[in-house]
């Protein structure tokens, strides 16, 4: 300690220094600290074969693969269809920069108006928005694409995948390398969405026969001024969302379809 400085001085100063470092997330906070929200139907964690996988339910596994973004200033929120507004009050909505959705069963209780003002939220480039899984046939994701969104056929038979790094250079594939799914529910080409402007990830289907048959894994859209991603696995009774290298490819998502 300095000679003249009182211990009493010494803490005074000290405390100056600990609120100096406990305001960053205060003044993140007050300027508006990024959050994303990962919503979901609330069925994985009830219905007996997914239960087993995701016993918190789907959104839980996603946000606890989002954590490391705590630490660059981002908020990790989860949501849920049951809950009152239905997961996404106005309030929440309005200070969300990116939304994760998954559902499955329940797409028709989702209201239109909470489907407006996501839609709005994203083509005013407020928000991003991305989508996994079954979530194709969601309702915001079809507002946000104006198509029927549907693929050829959807088939759980033991097939596996690669996934297929298409674009390393791309934001959404950094720190990613090919990898393989064990097990996915087949979702086959044609993808009746808008033509995408980019396709960082694809993939190659292992049939149980073995045959093998090709599809997008991993595709981006600008809507309006906001973005989109989309990506196919995701199924409910695997566990993609517990693989570091899909937890890697939605953090990286995160930041890619965050307002710029």
């Amino acid at each position: 300690m300095q000679r003249g400085m009182t211990r009493r001085r010494a803490l005074v100063l000290g405390a100056g220094l600990t609120a100096g470092v406990a305001s960053v997330p205060a003044l993140l906070a007050a300027s508006g600290e990024r959050k994303v929200v990962v919503w979901s139907e609330g069925t994985a964690n009830v219905d007996p074969k997914s239960k087993v996988v995701y016993p918190d339910d789907i959104n839980s596994a996603i946000a606890e693969g989002l954590q490391p973004l705590t630490t660059e200033g981002w908020h990790v929120h989860k949501a849920s269809l049951g809950e009152p507004d239905q997961g996404i009050s106005d309030e929440l909505l309005n200070s969300t920069h990116v939304l994760i959705w998954w559902g499955h069963k329940k797409h028709g209780e989702v209201k239109d108006e909470l489907v407006d003002k996501i839609n709005e939220r994203v083509r005013a480039g407020k928000m991003g928005f991305i989508g996994t899984h079954s979530c194709h046939f969601a309702k915001p994701f079809k507002k946000l694409m104006g198509t029927p969104c549907s693929w050829r056929e959807y088939v759980d038979d033991g097939t596996s995948a690669e996934i297929l790094v298409k674009e390393p250079d791309h934001p959404i594939c950094k720190g990613v390398r090919d990898f393989k799914l064990p097990k996915i529910e087949r979702y086959g080409e044609p993808f009746k969405v808008p033509n995408p402007e980019s396709v960082p990830l694809e993939g190659i289907y292992t049939k149980p026969d073995g045959t093998t048959e090709q599809a997008r894994m991993g595709l981006c859209w600008t809507v309006g001024k906001g973005r989109v991603f989309y990506f196919t696995p995701g199924h409910e009774t695997y566990n993609d969302y517990y693989r570091p290298e899909v937890r890697k490819i939605f953090i990286n998502a995160v930041g890619w379809a965050a307002p710029q």
